[in-house]
């Protein structure tokens, strides 16, 4: 396996990384020193595992799983807290080890990670975290010079491009890669489906315009114009507590 250490504190990454180097199965070990750091690492060291600490500046362990692109690594959240346990597994984790640990406890860590790693790989996926059960405040996108966040809240639709997706805010429409239908899944009931390359905030639309042959257009606030389908029509006229147009 190939493991990423994020923890914001360099003694409790040197002796993670002590510990790691005496289990057999590790291929490589890297680390990142805070979520911003662990994102460009992930893309170019490609982990099968995250050892994430949770209580770091600006950007916190459950906020970095829960912004992690599609396929995720599998993850083994890492504090000196206890009562974090619950959002922990909620995002995802494989295990949960409490500082300070031992030998014996990373042990039984990797041998679920193990597990988890082997089981994927027989089904020909890559290892995953389950979804979060809440959905997501933020997206961390990375650009050169560095990574932008771009909160939730602000995205008025998602728009398909290959295998990106373009998140078109008031600010700008950065890309990020990931598929349409995986983003729109982590993002929650705010955001539905309404075209084979659209989804959009529903909080956002202000006006749905009927065009032929049971089509229509989603008239946002900010005065976007966005496409829905008539096979998503229905479903998205429901949500937004409208009776079905002619």
């Amino acid at each position: 396996m190939r493991i990423l250490i994020v923890d914001d504190e360099q003694p409790a990454r040197d002796r993670l990384r002590r510990l790691l180097a005496q289990e057999a199965g590790i291929e490589a070990i890297a680390e990142a020193g805070d979520g911003f750091e662990a994102l460009a690492r992930i893309e170019a060291f490609k982990p099968d595992a995250l050892f994430l600490d949770i209580a770091m500046p600006e950007l916190s362990g459950i906020e970095l799983a829960a912004s992690l692109p599609e396929p995720a690594p599998a993850i083994v959240f890492v504090t000196a807290h206890d009562d974090y346990a619950i959002r922990a597994f909620d995002a995802g984790a494989i295990d949960y080890l409490l500082k300070p640990f031992d030998a014996a406890r990373l042990a039984r860590a990797l041998r679920r990670l193990q597990e988890r790693h082997d089981a994927r790989r027989q089904a020909g996926a890559a290892p995953t975290t389950a979804l979060p059960a809440l959905p997501l405040r933020q997206l961390l996108v990375s650009e050169r010079g560095g990574t932008r966040v771009v909160p939730v809240a602000e995205i008025g639709w998602i728009e398909s491009a290959d295998n990106y997706v373009v998140l078109h805010t008031a600010s700008g429409s950065p890309l990020l890669r990931q598929t349409l239908g995986g983003l729109a899944d982590r993002l929650g009931p705010a955001f539905l489906r309404c075209h084979r390359r659209a989804a959009v905030q529903l909080a956002a639309v202000e006006r749905v315009i009927p065009l032929d042959k049971g089509d229509c257009e989603l008239l946002l606030r900010s005065g976007t114009r966005v496409p829905c389908s008539r096979q998503y029509r229905a479903t998205l006229l429901e949500r937004l507590g409208l009776a079905a147009q002619p």
